[in-house]
């Protein structure tokens, strides 16, 4: 693999290098085994594959370097991770924040076992002084975790990642140079599993949001001190307006990912709509993707992005 210097100051530079995973071999093919695993349909390897291969083409084609990871594991590692069914949502397994890299924790025994196949990886491919926090005690999954810009990351605490590992992690976040951490604690469901599934931001000033999110407050730390405000106050506090959605389809339609300021890589299951009614968005260049059969897992496009460098 190529050498690079890991960066991510926000979710909407221009992304350069991103790692995915491709799908498993396995079918999920009654509704039965599908809601014991926590998927939402039944889905077949080989359109997912189809959906995955269209997805890295599409990435690939607006000039990001993809990883992807399944192909650089072990024979011994492969006979396991092949069967994992959702390895492909990478984006819980790891972040970049700042400089550094910060590993997860898996907050589910059915996800546990891709989180150490991905972190000897990324512990080979870069030097130790990038891996700056190591997995912490309690579940910390990085889907849970939003970077506004270079000074402010908003994570949510709930299923899947604890406050306690928030605590962890906080000071070396604050050692990258950003000043404010603001903790949420948003519904426990399966359509608010983790932060990116409720907002997302989609310009340097703009936020989607699911209209609930108007109702809990935050509680923001700095390395001194910690106070409450609500989240609109907060957000707008760091340069952002919130764009509240009353009705949405929270996959396709919350979960996408910016490769620069001016496009977003969608699904093609997105409202159309969203993106016309906004002065901002309407502005934007939407690359649509057919990731239907992915998504059936529970997740999108984000969910399926771990970005290593933006620039």
């Amino acid at each position: 693999m190529d050498s690079f210097q890991v960066n991510c100051w926000s979710e909407h530079d221009e992304l350069k290098v991103v790692m995915l995973c491709a799908p498993s071999k396995l079918d999920v093919p009654d509704l039965t085994i599908a809601e014991n695993v926590g998927w939402d349909d039944t889905v077949n390897h080989v359109k997912a594959m189809e959906n995955f291969m269209e997805f890295k083409t599409a990435l690939e084609n607006e000039g990001v370097h993809v990883i992807d990871y399944s192909k650089e594991l072990t024979n011994k590692e492969n006979t396991v991770s092949e069967k994992l069914i959702n390895r492909y949502f990478v984006r819980d397994l790891a972040c970049v924040i700042g400089n550094s890299i910060f590993l997860g924790e898996a907050g589910s025994s059915l996800r546990r076992p891709e989180y150490p196949h991905a972190h000897s990886l990324l512990e080979k491919w870069f030097p130790e002084k990038n891996l700056k926090v190591q997995q912490p005690s309690t579940a910390l999954e990085c889907g849970d975790v939003l970077i506004l810009n270079k000074d402010a990351v908003l994570i949510n605490i709930g299923m899947r990642t604890t406050l306690k590992a928030v605590e962890s992690i906080k000071d070396r976040i604050f050692q990258e140079g950003f000043s404010e951490i603001a903790v949420i604690d948003l519904p426990r469901r399966s359509d608010t599993l983790h932060l990116d599934m409720n907002c997302n931001v989609t310009n340097a000033n703009l936020l989607i949001a699911k209209n609930f999110m108007r109702y809990f407050p935050v509680h923001v730390f700095t390395a001194q001190n910690s106070r409450f405000e609500m989240t609109e106050q907060f957000l707008n506090h760091h340069g952002y307006d919130v764009y509240f959605l009353e009705k949405y389809n929270t996959i396709p339609d919350i979960n996408f990912i910016n490769l620069n300021p001016e496009t977003l890589l969608i699904s093609k299951q997105a409202t159309k709509q969203h993106w016309t009614r906004h002065p901002l968005l309407k502005k934007k260049n939407l690359i649509e993707v057919d990731v239907t059969e992915l998504e059936k897992g529970g997740g999108g496009i984000r969910c399926m992005t771990l970005p290593l460098l933006r620039k």
